[in-house]
């Protein structure tokens, strides 16, 4: 969340800062809470003295041997007055705490302004698209021709939107994931770790998805869990009520997992084959850094990402998204775009955010450096890369016309030595 003093100190200049996302502030509606959270502050301050003091009175009449009768008939009264003030601050507090959680991160100082995908920057390029000397196919084309990629089975095991694979291109799937835990432990630091896949509410609301996107999730009926979005949720919530010491910090993790999302709002889009799937993989990249640390972590882990793709030499390129573009929680993002000859355009295929405070002062994660009061933490994360995307890059790019796939060099070690996924005869 937003820091609730800047919000009831500078509630213009938060409207400013979020209408660049294109998001309004109710002004009015911040300034009416905060009023009436003043006088139901002091109401109850001033109920508590006054039993205080009446508590007192009663003591030293006691001592005196004096009659205290009277005193104490004003007592229940007291208790009244302070426990109807009580109740109303607590009525403000969760008013204003269901308006802040509604209020989207702002956005760091550097984002581009704009209002859609439309208005993203590029940043850079690495490599060039591969030329073909024969009309590119598409992943689906080239799963179903190498008998590996089954959307006619998931259908009738599930339903749209998921995938079954078979043979030597799940044993691709499963190369990719174990190439990128190796290269994000071995290589960039990080601990991996094995998480559930189901989280609770509080998890959720730690990291932003509840309460503005349930209809996003998958709930489990009878059950107080959803499935997993993004490792980011349990992950990032191992930091959830944390003070760790300053110099533990950074806090480095990769985790894979699967990940369900309902795709609420992409009806129609994407689908065909891998690219919008209810069920799919992925490698999380998480961080936990001081304050003063997450921008240049920002660019780290966007560049730890990046490395999965040179290393699988896919071409790609690095946007910054704008103010309008970015999600929830996020102060800044990167996507990374990798090209798919099959559409001839690039895909985002990992997305890496600095939250800055905003997930923190959820999660109530902290840190504290000797001899000085705790701070909120900065946390971030990316797709180190999305598995499922990686593997439609590498079918697209590595096609060769009679519909096999050369198996990138970096990936050949992660199938036992195969260098070719070929059409069976």
């Amino acid at each position: 969340m937003i820091d609730p003093r800047f919000l009831r100190n500078q509630p213009e200049e938060a409207a400013r800062l979020l209408a660049r996302r294109g998001f309004t502030l109710d002004i009015e509606a911040l300034k009416v809470l905060e009023a009436r959270r003043k006088v139901a502050q002091k109401e109850t301050e001033d109920r508590q003295a006054s039993r205080n003091a009446r508590a007192k009175a009663i003591g030293g009449a006691k001592a005196r041997g004096e009659d205290v009768s009277a005193l104490m008939a004003g007592q229940d009264e007291d208790a009244q007055r302070l426990a109807a003030a009580q109740a109303e601050l607590a009525c403000v507090q969760a008013a204003w705490d269901e308006l802040a959680s509604a209020l989207p991160n702002i956005p760091a100082e550097d984002v581009p302004d704009g209002r859609s995908e439309e208005d993203n920057v590029e940043v850079r390029r690495w490599g060039d698209p591969f030329a073909f000397a024969f009309a590119p196919r598409d992943h689906v084309d080239l799963g179903e021709g190498l008998k590996g990629l089954d959307l006619t089975a998931a259908a009738k095991l599930a339903g749209s939107r998921f995938a079954v694979l078979r043979g030597p291109l799940a044993r691709l799937q499963r190369a990719l994931i174990q190439f990128m835990l190796d290269l994000h432990t071995r290589e960039h630091g990080y601990t991996e770790v094995y998480v559930p896949y189901m989280a609770n509410r509080e998890s959720l609301f730690g990291t932003g998805q509840l309460p503005k996107f349930a209809e996003d999730l998958f709930a489990i009926a009878g059950l107080p869990y959803f499935l997993i979005p993004t490792a980011e949720v349990p992950v990032t919530n191992l930091a959830r009520d944390m003070v760790y010491a300053k110099d533990e910090l950074p806090q480095r993790f990769v985790c894979h997992t699967p990940c369900f999302r309902s795709e609420a709002g992409a009806a129609g889009r994407d689908t065909r084959g891998l690219i919008r799937q209810h069920q799919f993989e992925k490698v999380e990249l998480v961080q936990i850094v001081a304050a003063e640390d997450s921008a240049r972590t920002h660019e780290e882990l966007t560049w730890h990402a990046e490395t999965v793709l040179q290393r699988l030499k896919l071409p790609y390129r690095v946007m910054a998204l704008c103010a309008g573009d970015m999600g929830f929680a996020s102060a800044k993002t990167y996507d990374i775009e990798v090209y798919l000859p099959g559409s001839g355009r690039y895909r985002e295929i990992s997305s890496c955010s600095n939250f800055r405070d905003f997930q923190a002062r959820r999660l109530n994660a902290r840190a504290r450096a000797p001899g000085q009061k705790p701070e909120l933490v900065h946390t971030l994360n990316g797709s180190g890369l999305a598995v499922g995307r990686t593997l439609v890059a590498v079918l697209e790019n590595y096609q060769q016309a009679d519909g096999s796939v050369r198996i990138p060099d970096a990936l050949v070690p992660y199938m036992g030595g195969e260098t070719r996924l070929a059409p069976p005869l």
